[in-house]
Order: structure tokens, then sequence, then C-alpha cells
């Protein structure tokens, strides 16, 4: 499927012929984690499922206004040993999402660390089970002096007795970004339920809004021009609503095959070429 989207310039046209005519090598695409928190939906109609997202600020270079899901880039602190631990093995995942039991272990600490940075919500808890809650003002604290770098999630999270809950974490999809844009992510893509007693809370310098959304009603508004959306969203997006509701969904864990969109020169114009199989719905 050929795409054509609204942020290409004349500097990624001659990224793509440097890069074709053997000029300019690929960057390296940095490991990155990305979550799709869920809750049942609201309203009317009944049933069904909302996933959080949270719009880009106007002002960023890339695909400003766009609605995403929590991630970002793994940190060299997510492998962090002193950072606990609850569910399958960093073995198994790296088994589920192809990386080494080091590799698997830090994507999903930067999964619930960039979770709770850019939403609020804490894909951790205590021994016990349990969870924190939201409107614990000291965790909103903490969550701005863990974005700020002024605590480590590691320090954070031994403070309050808690350990990452890499069991609520449903491993779904894997994205890398084409080879001329200048910055790449190797992103795996997580769902997980909203742990109870908790709220999305933005973050203004991560998302101008935030947004619980169902994903037949956010796909529909990305046809009629009133929603941007990445194609690894949308793609998402159209894979939640086949699912019908959360219990579904997260119960559909699958073996992470790598989907790498290409960008292609035809006529002066750049397309991005997105695998069939993948069923792109935009």
């Amino acid at each position: 499927m050929r795409v054509q989207l609204d942020w290409f310039d004349e500097r990624l046209s001659e990224r793509i012929t440097a890069i074709a005519a053997g000029r300019l090598a690929p960057s390296v695409p940095r490991d990155a984690a990305t979550v799709m928190v869920l809750r049942p939906a609201q309203g009317e109609p009944a049933g069904g499922v909302e996933v959080l997202m949270l719009r880009r600020p106007a002002a960023m270079a890339f695909a400003p206004g766009a609605y995403v899901f929590p991630g970002g880039s793994v940190d060299a602190a997510d492998g962090d040993p002193l950072i606990g631990w609850a569910g399958p093995g960093p073995e198994e995942f790296g088994q589920w999402i192809g990386a080494s039991p080091g590799e698997a272990r830090a994507l999903i600490c930067a999964a619930v660390r960039e979770t709770f940075e850019e939403s609020g919500v804490l894909l951790a808890g205590r021994p016990d089970g349990t969870f924190p809650g939201s409107g614990d003002a000291s965790l909103a604290e903490d969550r701005a002096q863990l974005a700020a770098g002024r605590v480590s999630f590691a320090e954070l999270l031994c403070r309050r007795g808690l350990v990452v809950r890499a069991d609520l974490l449903t491993c779904w999809t894997r994205w890398i970004t084409p080879e001329a844009e200048p910055r790449r992510f190797d992103a795996r893509f997580f769902a997980a339920a909203l742990p109870p007693g908790q709220r999305a809370v933005g973050d203004h310098a991560e998302a101008e809004q935030i947004a619980w959304l169902r994903p037949a009603a956010a796909i529909g508004a990305a046809k009629s021009g009133e929603m941007l959306l990445l194609p690894p969203t949308a793609t998402t997006l159209r894979e939640f609503a086949a699912c019908g509701d959360v219990a579904a969904i997260l119960a559909s864990r699958r073996a992470m095959v790598p989907v790498e969109p290409r960008f292609v020169l035809e006529d002066g114009e750049t397309w991005l070429l997105i695998p069939d199989e993948v069923g792109y719905p935009l």
C-alpha cells in the first residue's frame, strides 16, 4: 500500500536519494517501547474498549498534532538490576519480542517508565498485588522528579516498595522506522489494562491533550481529517476494533514480527510503502 503523508519534505527526499545511491548510511534504530493502555468503553453504545491517546504538541517537528500512544526510547538506566520485577522473566519476554534477556528487561522497564512519565499511569505494584493510586500527591511529585532526571526509576520504585508488573503487558506488534528518517526507532508495542485506582494525567511537555478513544471512532476521525494518526497507530487501532473488548485484546499475545515501511520517490513525490498484509486502514 502506498501512503502520502503531510510531513514529508525536501530534506527527506534528499536523504532517500542519498541512501539509494550509497552516499549516506541509514541511521541505526534505537530501541523503544510503546504501551496501549486500555479500559472498558464508557457511555453509549455499551461494551467495547477505549485506548489512551496523547496528542503531540504542535511545536514538534515530526507529525505535530498526531495522536499517539505513550512510549519512548530505552535509556541506559532501564537495565538497572535494582528495578524489581514480577511476571514472566526477561528470557521468556525475549523470545516473544525478538530480543536478548537483557534487551527485553530494558524494553519492559522503558515501557513502564515512559507510560508513567507521559500519562501518570504506573504499571508497577506492591508485593501484595495492590497498586498505588493516582490521587497520591507524592506520586505526582515523584513523576515530575523522574521526568526531570532528578531521580531514577529504580530509586523511585525501591523507595515506594514497588516492582514492575511485567505480567500486565501483552506483546502486540513491532514497527521499525523507515531507513530515510534521520531519527529511527525499533519500537515494540504492548497492550495493558488501566490498573485499578489509577487515572491518566497528561504532561504538557509530552502532550497537548489526552483522550480515551474507541478505536473505530479514532479511525473514523482520521479518515474524515479530524485527527492525525501515524501508520503504526492506525493499524493497531484497527486490530483493537476487531477484538471487541479489553479481555480479548489481552488474551491475544502474539509474536512480534517486525514491520518496516520504506520510502520511495516517484515523479518527484515521496511515498511511504506499507506491506499489504499489515492492513493499514487509512
